[in-house]
């Protein structure tokens, strides 16, 4: 055997070198170092102390079982009836025994069958022996005693002849005084040796027939013998022709399935031939072989195991009742009947979720186990391929978030920072997208991240607060604290991160910075000044005022935080925006956090992967390496990811596939689940009330930020009465199939930053597609607001026209009873509904049949002046009723 070190033998054997020199210390050997060879007898001498100290002989090495784990990839339809991807993972364990093993034992196990066997069977030939021996003697006695019977009725009636042959003789020979009695006969010799021999033949008679039975049960005996060595040698040639066979493999040994077969295999084939046997024995010895086969079964039969074993199930998130039954090794009928009671009724192949799956184990008698979902091993798998072993931690630039209410001067004191007119670019003043830059001060590196102030916009500064290291809130001295400013400072209190107030605007005549600080410090913002924990800084974005203090500010808050990240390894980093340009595909603004991002490298961002095929810095310029707290702009991707979607690198294009995959599989399924719900618990709700009016809209932004946020502020500006039905949205320019789907279910179309293409403005002005566009959200969401007030149902408002009081009733022959009465408020009209009031209590609702004044049908009688009135049909008015009549007026609403 080749000499080793002690290093190498620790790496064959898979183990750390400390613990593998301490067994050798153990074992005795004299080695102390890594570098020391290690001889082939001082391994014999190691493994077998190792085998001693685990209760192993030497030579006890009959057994290897190994276990493999193979996973693979299937596609299957859905219960929606989408295809989805599922893992399929095979776990296989095989025990492979030494083949003379196997042999030894089998011969051992045969031989010791075929010894009981023929014990058995010796035994019970030996008894139905001695049975029949039994019987011929009870036979012979029987017989024996019926000639006894028989001779001894033929002696009485000899006798009885001969007494009657003496008393005739006495009646006519001899006189009775004369006659006397004769002595009695006396044995001759002759007839004595007669009698003597007689008895001697049959005293050999019977010793004859005994050593005729003995000899017959002895043969019978040799005979029940030589069939049992016979059946055991046939036996042992069998299992001798069985051994030549391939070696024996044995799945899952420990369950001792293959002992089973063979048990009940070796049980059939004695039953078949105890059967051909007892075909071929007479009918004197059916009740003995029966009570031999049923001795026969009772010992060799076999026996299932009595204790029941328990298990420890891992259940994943969602498992089918077939696959639940399979690994509880139990019918799938047993656990629906469970399933069943428990008031679930499910499939074989139905999905039943985690919880329930784990009450089925239980109510089974077995351990369940929470498995990990698909989700989970996907990002472990991922989490793995982010190998970051060995790589240097270094220092990196803060990320600093500019937060405030809008108009606050946050982009402009951006703007100063970086020298660049930013705000310029924005529409209407006011910042809709998060931007990212990096500055180079002279004290060091900072980046910024710049959010809206917009109130739609909420969802990206909660974002902005996530990615960030430290949170700058601008409050303009002439406005004060704002709503969206109170926002502000609650996403940075809920990330966690420092937070550095910067007073703006404080060159304005109407600015009062202390006005400022009252009112944080009311929201428990309290300035250091005051014995608080923040700082306040006075800036101005304008003259550039305290722009240096807020700065080195920035920069000491830093160095308190030590930011420190890896400044090599795949690089990791979240999503700042996304969109999709003409001509360049999917741009993504991607903050990197850690590790360094190279063009070329596989990205994975959210449910969306691809390789980078560009980079391009904030200023524009293409850069080939990125690395910690830096902002670039991504090329490459197959789509636009959600904004504050994580991003790593993965070294495997196939992996990362099918993470995105999974990722958008689950997130339609979310969606599908959402609308389902929303559906069913709308059902009882909208059942017998009118269908709500609803105003379809095909929305398309510039980016994904932007999108969201008109999304979510479109969604809030439905009522019970009029729905905002977002037919499409996406990102990118108007297109031919955008002005079809808007086409198709009568919506309108919008676009946010984005234009219509040259055939999708034809084929609008073709069919008449309302096309708007716009630039800042305020507009684009009061023009909806617009049009979902003129689908709202008018408003009936009621006015009263006059009221009358009734002086005196009078009875007429066409109109029934006529109230006289007096106009006390307002003018009555003939052709207005009215009430009849009693006490100020309605009694009556209807219409008037005539109005008139003396003899004349008028038309209306003003405040003042007396008429008569006749209700259609109601004949109860009283005097002192007041008739009030009024009119319904539609007036239209707004949201």
């Amino acid at each position: 055997m080749a000499e080793t070190t002690v290093k190498k033998l620790a790496e064959t054997v898979g183990m750390p070198v400390e613990k593998l020199l301490s067994q050798m210390k153990e074992a005795g050997l004299p080695h102390g170092d890594a570098s020391e060879e290690v001889s082939g007898e001082q391994k014999q001498q190691l493994l077998a102390h190792l085998r001693k100290s685990h209760g192993a002989k030497a030579d006890d090495a009959k057994k290897i079982t190994l276990k493999r784990k193979s996973t693979s990839t299937i596609k299957t339809t859905g219960a929606a009836g989408k295809a989805k991807t599922v893992n399929v993972e095979v776990r296989k364990k095989r025990t492979y025994v030494k083949r003379e093993v196997l042999e030894a034992e089998e011969r051992e196990e045969a031989e010791r069958k075929a010894a009981e066997e023929a014990a058995l069977k010796a035994e019970q030939e030996k008894r139905e022996a001695e049975e029949a021996v039994k019987r011929q003697a009870e036979e012979e006695a029987a017989r024996k005693k019926e000639e006894e019977a028989k001779a001894a009725a033929e002696a009485d009636r000899k006798v009885a002849e001969e007494k009657a042959a003496e008393e005739k003789a006495k009646r006519v020979a001899v006189p009775k005084t004369a006659t006397a009695k004769k002595p009695a006969k006396e044995e001759t010799p002759e007839e004595k040796a007669k009698r003597e021999e007689e008895e001697k033949k049959q005293r050999e008679a019977e010793e004859a027939k005994r050593k005729q039975e003995a000899e017959a049960r002895k043969k019978a005996e040799e005979e029940a013998a030589r069939r049992t060595a016979e059946e055991a040698a046939r036996i042992a040639a069998e299992l001798e022709k069985r051994g030549d066979q391939p070696e024996k493999k044995e799945e899952e040994v420990d369950d001792g399935s293959s002992i089973v077969v063979a048990a009940q295999e070796a049980s059939y084939q004695r039953e078949e031939r105890q059967s051909r046997r007892r075909r071929r024995k007479p009918k004197a010895a059916g009740v003995a072989h029966g009570q031999m086969k049923s001795s026969m079964n009772k010992a060799h039969g076999f026996k299932a195991p009595t204790e029941k074993k328990i298990m420890e199930v891992e259940v994943p998130e969602s498992i089918t009742v077939g696959d639940l039954a399979q690994r509880l090794n139990i019918k799938s009928k047993e656990l629906i009947k469970s399933l069943m009671k428990m008031g679930e009724m499910a499939t074989v192949n139905q999905l039943i979720d985690q919880e329930t799956a784990i009450l089925l184990v239980e109510e089974m008698g077995h351990k369940a186990v929470a498995g990990k979902g698909e989700e989970e091993v996907l990002e472990d798998h991922l989490a793995t391929m982010v190998n970051r072993d060995g790589a240097e931690l270094s220092d990196r630039a803060p990320v600093v978030t500019i937060m405030g209410h809008v108009d606050h001067g946050k982009t402009s004191l951006l703007d100063y920072i970086r020298k660049a007119k930013v705000a310029a670019g924005e529409a209407g003043g006011i910042t809709q997208h998060i931007g990212a830059y990096h500055v180079e001060h002279e004290k060091g590196m900072i980046t910024f991240l710049d959010t809206p102030g917009h109130a739609a916009f909420t969802a990206m500064r909660a974002r902005g607060a996530k990615a960030t290291d430290i949170v700058v809130i601008v409050v303009a001295a002439d406005d004060g604290m704002m709503p969206q400013t109170e926002e502000a400072i609650n996403h940075a209190k809920a990330s966690g991160v420092p937070i550095i107030i910067a007073v703006n605007k404080i060159d304005k005549e109407a600015a009062d910075p202390d006005r400022v600080r009252t009112e944080l410090a009311a929201k428990e913002v309290i300035p250091e000044e005051w014995g608080g924990d923040y700082q306040f800084i006075n800036v101005s974005a304008h003259s550039g005022q305290g722009v240096d203090e807020l700065l080195d500010s920035i920069l000491v808050q830093a160095e308190l935080l030590e930011l420190t990240a890896p400044a090599t390894g795949p690089a990791t980093g979240v999503v700042i925006e996304s969109r999709i340009e003409k001509g360049r595909g999917t741009v993504a603004s991607i903050l990197i956090q850690g590790g360094e991002l190279n063009v070329g490298d596989m990205l994975l961002a959210g449910a969306h992967f691809g390789r980078v095929r560009a980079m391009i810095d904030e200023n524009g310029k293409p850069i080939n390496t990125a690395g910690p707290s830096i902002p670039v702009e991504v090329l490459g991707l197959d789509g636009a990811p959600e904004a504050g979607e994580q991003v790593q690198v993965v070294s495997d294009e196939r992996k990362a596939r099918e993470v995105a995959e999974f990722r958008q599989d689950r997130d339609r399924d979310v969606k599908l689940k959402r609308q389902q719900a929303s559906k069913l618990e709308n059902l009882f709700a909208n059942m017998g009330s009118a269908e709500a009016s609803t105003v379809n809209i095909v929305l398309k932004t510039d980016v994904r930020g932007s999108l969201e946020a008109l999304t979510g502020a479109l969604n809030d500006l439905g009522t019970e009465e009029v729905k905002v039905n977002l037919v499409s949205v996406g990102v990118g320019a108007i297109n031919e199939s955008d002005v079809n789907l808007a086409m198709t279910s009568e919506a309108v179309l919008l676009g946010f930053n984005v234009r219509a293409d040259s055939k999708a403005k034809k084929l609008c002005e073709q069919e008449g597609i309302d096309l708007r566009y716009y630039s800042v959200i305020y507009e684009l969401i009061d023009d909806v607001k617009q049009a979902m007030s003129g689908l709202l149902a008018p408003e009936k408002r009621e006015e009263i026209l006059g009221t009358a009081q009734v002086r005196d009733v009078f009875r007429s022959s066409k109109f029934g009873a006529v109230a006289g009465c007096m106009v006390i408020e307002g003018t009555l009209y003939r052709n207005r509904p009215i009430r009849v009031l009693r006490d100020d209590v309605v009694v009556f609702e209807g219409e008037l049949e005539s109005l008139r004044r003396f003899k004349d049908d008028v038309a209306e009688v003003r405040n003042g002046m007396e008429c008569g009135i006749a209700v259609k049909s109601y004949n109860d008015v009283k005097e002192g009723d007041k008739i009030e009549v009024f009119e319904v007026k539609e007036v239209a609403r707004s949201l």
